[in-house]
Protein backbone atom coordinates (compact mmCIF):
# COMPACT_ATOMS: atom_id res chain seq x y z
CA UNK A 1 0.00 0.00 0.00
CA UNK A 2 1.47 3.29 -1.12
CA UNK A 3 2.05 5.74 1.71
CA UNK A 4 -0.22 8.48 0.38
CA UNK A 5 -3.23 6.15 0.30
CA UNK A 6 -3.69 6.96 3.98
CA UNK A 7 -5.00 10.29 2.76
CA UNK A 8 -8.27 8.57 1.84
CA UNK A 9 -9.15 8.95 5.52
CA UNK A 10 -9.72 12.58 4.58
CA UNK A 11 -13.00 11.55 2.89
CA UNK A 12 -15.00 10.89 6.08
CA UNK A 13 -13.24 13.77 7.86
CA UNK A 14 -14.20 16.24 5.12
CA UNK A 15 -17.81 15.05 5.16
CA UNK A 16 -17.93 15.39 8.96
CA UNK A 17 -16.41 18.87 8.70
CA UNK A 18 -19.05 19.94 6.21
CA UNK A 19 -21.87 18.62 8.40
CA UNK A 20 -20.46 20.57 11.37
CA UNK A 21 -19.88 23.69 9.27
CA UNK A 22 -16.10 23.73 9.86
CA UNK A 23 -14.83 25.24 6.60
CA UNK A 24 -11.09 25.01 7.32
CA UNK A 25 -11.26 21.36 8.40
CA UNK A 26 -13.45 20.52 5.40
CA UNK A 27 -11.14 22.35 2.99
CA UNK A 28 -7.93 20.74 4.27
CA UNK A 29 -9.43 17.24 4.57
CA UNK A 30 -10.84 17.42 1.03
CA UNK A 31 -7.40 18.36 -0.32
CA UNK A 32 -5.78 15.52 1.63
CA UNK A 33 -8.38 13.07 0.24
CA UNK A 34 -8.15 14.14 -3.41
CA UNK A 35 -4.39 13.51 -3.65
CA UNK A 36 -4.52 9.70 -3.04
CA UNK A 37 -7.73 9.38 -5.04
CA UNK A 38 -5.95 10.93 -8.03
CA UNK A 39 -3.12 8.44 -7.46
CA UNK A 40 -5.58 5.52 -7.42
CA UNK A 41 -7.13 6.70 -10.69
CA UNK A 42 -3.65 6.79 -12.22
CA UNK A 43 -2.77 3.32 -10.95
CA UNK A 44 -6.07 1.82 -12.17
CA UNK A 45 -5.54 3.41 -15.57
CA UNK A 46 -2.00 1.99 -15.79
CA UNK A 47 -3.22 -1.51 -14.92
CA UNK A 48 -6.02 -1.34 -17.48
CA UNK A 49 -3.50 -0.13 -20.08
CA UNK A 50 -1.51 -3.34 -19.53
CA UNK A 51 -4.68 -5.42 -20.03
CA UNK A 52 -5.89 -3.57 -23.12
CA UNK A 53 -2.63 -2.97 -25.00
CA UNK A 54 -0.82 0.22 -26.14
CA UNK A 55 -3.56 1.75 -28.31
CA UNK A 56 -6.50 1.47 -25.91
CA UNK A 57 -4.15 1.97 -22.96
CA UNK A 58 -2.89 5.20 -24.46
CA UNK A 59 -6.45 6.38 -24.97
CA UNK A 60 -7.30 5.52 -21.35
CA UNK A 61 -4.30 7.48 -20.12
CA UNK A 62 -5.27 10.42 -22.32
CA UNK A 63 -8.88 10.29 -21.09
CA UNK A 64 -8.30 9.88 -17.35
CA UNK A 65 -4.94 11.66 -17.09
CA UNK A 66 -6.52 14.92 -15.95
CA UNK A 67 -9.94 13.74 -14.78
CA UNK A 68 -9.33 15.09 -11.26
CA UNK A 69 -8.70 18.64 -12.51
CA UNK A 70 -11.71 18.36 -14.82
CA UNK A 71 -14.03 17.35 -11.99
CA UNK A 72 -12.76 20.08 -9.64
CA UNK A 73 -13.07 22.70 -12.39
CA UNK A 74 -16.61 21.57 -13.21
CA UNK A 75 -17.77 22.12 -9.64
CA UNK A 76 -16.01 25.50 -9.57
CA UNK A 77 -17.92 26.49 -12.72
CA UNK A 78 -21.21 25.42 -11.15
CA UNK A 79 -20.31 27.55 -8.12
CA UNK A 80 -19.72 30.54 -10.40
CA UNK A 81 -15.93 30.61 -9.88
CA UNK A 82 -14.96 30.79 -13.57
CA UNK A 83 -11.97 33.06 -12.89
CA UNK A 84 -10.47 30.47 -10.54
CA UNK A 85 -11.04 27.85 -13.25
CA UNK A 86 -9.12 29.89 -15.82
CA UNK A 87 -6.32 30.44 -13.32
CA UNK A 88 -6.21 26.70 -12.60
CA UNK A 89 -5.87 26.02 -16.34
CA UNK A 90 -2.90 28.38 -16.51
CA UNK A 91 -1.46 26.95 -13.31
CA UNK A 92 -1.77 23.37 -14.56
CA UNK A 93 -0.02 24.12 -17.85
CA UNK A 94 2.93 25.98 -16.34
CA UNK A 95 3.02 23.65 -13.32
CA UNK A 96 3.39 20.54 -15.47
CA UNK A 97 5.76 22.19 -17.95
CA UNK A 98 8.04 23.89 -15.44
CA UNK A 99 7.55 22.52 -11.91
CA UNK A 100 6.99 18.82 -12.65
CA UNK A 101 9.32 18.55 -15.62
CA UNK A 102 11.90 20.71 -13.85
CA UNK A 103 11.86 18.51 -10.74
CA UNK A 104 12.07 15.38 -12.92
CA UNK A 105 15.05 16.67 -14.91
CA UNK A 106 16.77 18.01 -11.80
CA UNK A 107 16.49 14.88 -9.64
CA UNK A 108 16.97 12.54 -12.59
CA UNK A 109 20.02 14.53 -13.67
CA UNK A 110 21.58 14.39 -10.21
CA UNK A 111 21.31 10.60 -10.22
CA UNK A 112 22.22 9.92 -13.86
CA UNK A 113 24.21 13.04 -14.84
CA UNK A 114 22.89 13.16 -18.44
CA UNK A 115 19.71 11.51 -19.72
CA UNK A 116 18.27 10.94 -23.17
CA UNK A 117 14.69 11.06 -24.46
CA UNK A 118 12.77 11.08 -27.75
CA UNK A 119 13.04 14.68 -28.95
CA UNK A 120 10.40 14.06 -31.66
CA UNK A 121 7.70 13.26 -29.11
CA UNK A 122 8.69 16.23 -26.92
CA UNK A 123 8.74 18.43 -30.02
CA UNK A 124 5.24 17.31 -31.02
CA UNK A 125 3.90 18.31 -27.60
CA UNK A 126 5.75 21.64 -27.77
CA UNK A 127 4.23 22.39 -31.18
CA UNK A 128 0.75 21.59 -29.84
CA UNK A 129 1.34 23.93 -26.89
CA UNK A 130 2.40 26.72 -29.27
CA UNK A 131 -0.93 26.28 -31.08
CA UNK A 132 -2.67 26.38 -27.71
CA UNK A 133 -0.95 29.67 -26.86
CA UNK A 134 -2.30 31.05 -30.14
CA UNK A 135 -5.74 29.84 -29.11
CA UNK A 136 -5.44 31.64 -25.78
CA UNK A 137 -3.99 34.81 -27.30
CA UNK A 138 -6.41 35.54 -30.14
CA UNK A 139 -9.60 35.77 -28.00
CA UNK A 140 -7.76 38.11 -25.63
CA UNK A 141 -6.65 40.29 -28.55
CA UNK A 142 -10.20 40.26 -29.89
CA UNK A 143 -11.47 41.41 -26.49
CA UNK A 144 -9.00 44.30 -26.50
CA UNK A 145 -9.68 45.23 -30.12
CA UNK A 146 -13.47 45.09 -29.72
CA UNK A 147 -14.21 45.84 -26.06
CA UNK A 148 -17.83 46.72 -26.88
CA UNK A 149 -18.55 43.49 -28.71
CA UNK A 150 -21.78 41.92 -27.57
CA UNK A 151 -22.12 38.77 -25.52
CA UNK A 152 -23.06 36.78 -28.64
CA UNK A 153 -19.84 37.65 -30.47
CA UNK A 154 -17.68 36.92 -27.44
CA UNK A 155 -19.33 33.53 -27.00
CA UNK A 156 -18.92 32.80 -30.72
CA UNK A 157 -15.17 33.46 -30.48
CA UNK A 158 -14.81 31.35 -27.33
CA UNK A 159 -16.79 28.42 -28.74
CA UNK A 160 -15.03 28.62 -32.11
CA UNK A 161 -11.54 28.58 -30.58
CA UNK A 162 -12.49 25.82 -28.14
CA UNK A 163 -13.87 23.67 -30.99
CA UNK A 164 -10.72 24.08 -33.08
CA UNK A 165 -8.42 23.19 -30.17
CA UNK A 166 -10.47 20.07 -29.39
CA UNK A 167 -10.31 18.97 -33.05
CA UNK A 168 -6.54 19.47 -32.94
CA UNK A 169 -6.33 17.34 -29.79
CA UNK A 170 -8.34 14.51 -31.35
CA UNK A 171 -6.09 14.75 -34.42
CA UNK A 172 -3.00 14.41 -32.23
CA UNK A 173 -4.50 11.28 -30.63
CA UNK A 174 -5.16 9.75 -34.04
CA UNK A 175 -1.61 10.59 -35.10
CA UNK A 176 -0.08 9.09 -31.96
CA UNK A 177 -2.15 5.92 -31.77
CA UNK A 178 -2.73 5.14 -35.44
CA UNK A 179 -0.71 7.11 -37.96
CA UNK A 180 2.48 7.17 -35.89
CA UNK A 181 2.13 4.05 -33.78
CA UNK A 182 5.73 3.99 -32.60
CA UNK A 183 4.98 6.98 -30.38
CA UNK A 184 2.37 5.11 -28.35
CA UNK A 185 4.23 1.81 -28.50
CA UNK A 186 7.36 3.49 -27.13
CA UNK A 187 5.43 4.35 -23.98
CA UNK A 188 3.63 1.04 -23.66
CA UNK A 189 4.61 -1.13 -20.71
CA UNK A 190 6.85 -4.00 -21.89
CA UNK A 191 6.87 -7.23 -19.93
CA UNK A 192 4.91 -5.73 -17.05
CA UNK A 193 2.10 -7.58 -15.32
CA UNK A 194 -1.02 -5.89 -14.04
CA UNK A 195 -1.47 -6.01 -10.27
CA UNK A 196 -5.26 -5.90 -10.58
CA UNK A 197 -7.68 -7.84 -12.79
CA UNK A 198 -9.45 -5.93 -15.55
CA UNK A 199 -12.82 -6.08 -13.74
CA UNK A 200 -11.35 -4.92 -10.43
CA UNK A 201 -9.42 -2.14 -12.20
CA UNK A 202 -12.63 -0.84 -13.80
CA UNK A 203 -14.46 -0.91 -10.44
CA UNK A 204 -11.61 0.94 -8.72
CA UNK A 205 -11.45 3.52 -11.53
CA UNK A 206 -15.19 4.21 -11.37
CA UNK A 207 -15.25 4.27 -7.54
CA UNK A 208 -12.26 6.62 -7.26
CA UNK A 209 -13.74 8.97 -9.88
CA UNK A 210 -17.04 9.12 -7.96
CA UNK A 211 -15.19 9.90 -4.72
CA UNK A 212 -13.16 12.61 -6.49
CA UNK A 213 -16.44 14.16 -7.64
CA UNK A 214 -17.77 14.05 -4.07
CA UNK A 215 -14.61 15.57 -2.58
CA UNK A 216 -14.45 18.22 -5.30
CA UNK A 217 -17.97 19.35 -4.44
CA UNK A 218 -17.03 19.44 -0.74
CA UNK A 219 -13.82 21.36 -1.52
CA UNK A 220 -15.61 23.99 -3.61
CA UNK A 221 -18.38 24.35 -1.00
CA UNK A 222 -15.81 25.20 1.70
CA UNK A 223 -13.62 27.36 -0.56
CA UNK A 224 -15.10 30.77 0.25
CA UNK A 225 -15.04 30.39 4.02
CA UNK A 226 -11.67 28.64 4.18
CA UNK A 227 -9.82 31.17 2.00
CA UNK A 228 -11.16 34.04 4.09
CA UNK A 229 -10.20 32.44 7.41
CA UNK A 230 -6.78 31.28 6.14
CA UNK A 231 -6.17 34.64 4.42
CA UNK A 232 -5.53 32.98 1.06
CA UNK A 233 -6.18 34.82 -2.19
CA UNK A 234 -8.40 33.06 -4.70
CA UNK A 235 -5.79 33.86 -7.35
CA UNK A 236 -3.19 31.81 -5.46
CA UNK A 237 -5.66 29.00 -4.84
CA UNK A 238 -6.55 28.82 -8.53
CA UNK A 239 -3.03 29.16 -9.89
CA UNK A 240 -1.03 27.09 -7.40
CA UNK A 241 -3.15 25.02 -5.00
CA UNK A 242 -5.80 23.52 -7.31
CA UNK A 243 -3.28 22.40 -10.00
CA UNK A 244 -0.92 20.87 -7.42
CA UNK A 245 -3.72 19.01 -5.63
CA UNK A 246 -5.17 17.67 -8.87
CA UNK A 247 -1.79 16.59 -10.22
CA UNK A 248 0.04 15.55 -7.04
CA UNK A 249 0.13 11.80 -7.71
CA UNK A 250 0.96 12.36 -11.38
CA UNK A 251 3.77 14.72 -10.37
CA UNK A 252 5.39 12.12 -8.13
CA UNK A 253 5.14 9.48 -10.88
CA UNK A 254 7.02 11.66 -13.38
CA UNK A 255 9.77 12.41 -10.86
CA UNK A 256 10.25 8.76 -9.81
CA UNK A 257 10.33 7.63 -13.45
CA UNK A 258 13.00 10.22 -14.25
CA UNK A 259 15.09 8.96 -11.33
CA UNK A 260 14.76 5.46 -12.84
CA UNK A 261 16.07 6.91 -16.13
CA UNK A 262 12.71 6.41 -17.90
CA UNK A 263 12.77 9.89 -19.36
CA UNK A 264 10.41 9.32 -22.30
CA UNK A 265 7.58 8.31 -19.97
CA UNK A 266 8.38 11.09 -17.49
CA UNK A 267 8.26 13.72 -20.22
CA UNK A 268 5.09 12.19 -21.65
CA UNK A 269 3.43 12.57 -18.22
CA UNK A 270 4.60 16.14 -17.61
CA UNK A 271 4.46 17.78 -21.05
CA UNK A 272 1.70 15.52 -22.37
CA UNK A 273 -0.49 16.54 -19.44
CA UNK A 274 0.03 20.22 -20.27
CA UNK A 275 -0.92 19.53 -23.89
CA UNK A 276 -4.10 17.73 -22.85
CA UNK A 277 -5.14 20.54 -20.51
CA UNK A 278 -4.51 23.23 -23.13
CA UNK A 279 -6.11 21.45 -26.09
CA UNK A 280 -8.87 19.39 -24.48
CA UNK A 281 -9.65 20.16 -20.83
CA UNK A 282 -9.78 23.96 -21.23
CA UNK A 283 -12.01 23.87 -24.35
CA UNK A 284 -14.22 21.17 -22.82
CA UNK A 285 -14.81 23.39 -19.79
CA UNK A 286 -16.18 26.08 -22.12
CA UNK A 287 -18.90 23.69 -23.25
CA UNK A 288 -19.49 22.42 -19.70
CA UNK A 289 -20.02 26.01 -18.55
CA UNK A 290 -22.67 26.50 -21.25
CA UNK A 291 -24.48 23.32 -20.22
CA UNK A 292 -24.32 24.41 -16.55
CA UNK A 293 -25.80 27.78 -17.43
CA UNK A 294 -22.68 29.61 -16.18
CA UNK A 295 -20.97 30.64 -19.46
CA UNK A 296 -17.19 30.98 -19.18
CA UNK A 297 -15.34 32.84 -21.91
CA UNK A 298 -11.93 32.02 -23.36
CA UNK A 299 -10.49 35.44 -22.54
CA UNK A 300 -7.31 34.96 -20.52
CA UNK A 301 -5.30 37.90 -19.16
CA UNK A 302 -2.08 39.02 -20.82
CA UNK A 303 -0.19 37.90 -17.72
CA UNK A 304 -1.58 34.36 -17.99
CA UNK A 305 -0.90 34.14 -21.73
CA UNK A 306 2.67 35.36 -21.22
CA UNK A 307 3.25 32.74 -18.50
CA UNK A 308 2.01 29.90 -20.72
CA UNK A 309 3.92 31.27 -23.73
CA UNK A 310 7.23 31.59 -21.89
CA UNK A 311 6.91 28.13 -20.31
CA UNK A 312 6.19 26.61 -23.73
CA UNK A 313 9.20 28.35 -25.27
CA UNK A 314 11.53 27.20 -22.47
CA UNK A 315 10.37 23.57 -22.74
CA UNK A 316 10.74 23.66 -26.53
CA UNK A 317 14.32 24.93 -26.28
CA UNK A 318 15.33 22.34 -23.69
CA UNK A 319 13.80 19.44 -25.65
CA UNK A 320 15.56 20.23 -28.95
CA UNK A 321 18.62 17.98 -28.47
CA UNK A 322 16.88 15.02 -26.80
CA UNK A 323 19.22 15.24 -23.81
CA UNK A 324 18.76 16.64 -20.33
CA UNK A 325 20.77 17.29 -17.17
CA UNK A 326 20.19 18.65 -13.67
CA UNK A 327 21.02 22.23 -14.70
CA UNK A 328 18.18 22.30 -17.23
CA UNK A 329 15.88 21.03 -14.49
CA UNK A 330 17.06 23.83 -12.21
CA UNK A 331 16.38 26.35 -14.97
CA UNK A 332 12.80 25.14 -15.34
CA UNK A 333 12.26 25.29 -11.57
CA UNK A 334 13.70 28.81 -11.47
CA UNK A 335 11.31 29.90 -14.22
CA UNK A 336 8.36 28.48 -12.24
CA UNK A 337 9.45 30.28 -9.06
CA UNK A 338 9.83 33.56 -10.95
CA UNK A 339 6.31 33.24 -12.33
CA UNK A 340 4.93 32.11 -8.97
CA UNK A 341 6.41 35.13 -7.18
CA UNK A 342 5.07 37.46 -9.85
CA UNK A 343 1.55 36.03 -9.60
CA UNK A 344 1.64 36.07 -5.78
CA UNK A 345 2.07 39.83 -5.67
CA UNK A 346 -0.24 40.52 -8.62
Amino acid sequence: MRWYYWGILGVPVSIAGRVMGLDILTFVAAIVAIIPLAGIIGRATEDLAIHTGPRVGGLLNATFGNVTELVIATFLIIAGESEIVKLSITGSIIGNSLLVLGAALFLGGIKHREQEFNSKVAGMHSASLVLAVTGLMMPALFHQAAPRAGFGKEEAVSIGVASILMILYVSSLIFSFKTNQEVSIAHAPHGEKAEWSKKFGVLVLVGATVLVALESEVLVHSLEGATERLHLSKLWVGLILVPIVGNAAEHSSAIFLAMKNKMDTAIEIAVGSSTQIALFIAPLLIFISLIAGKPMNFFFSGFEIAAVGFSTAIVALISLDGRSNWLEGAQLLAAYLIMGISFYFL
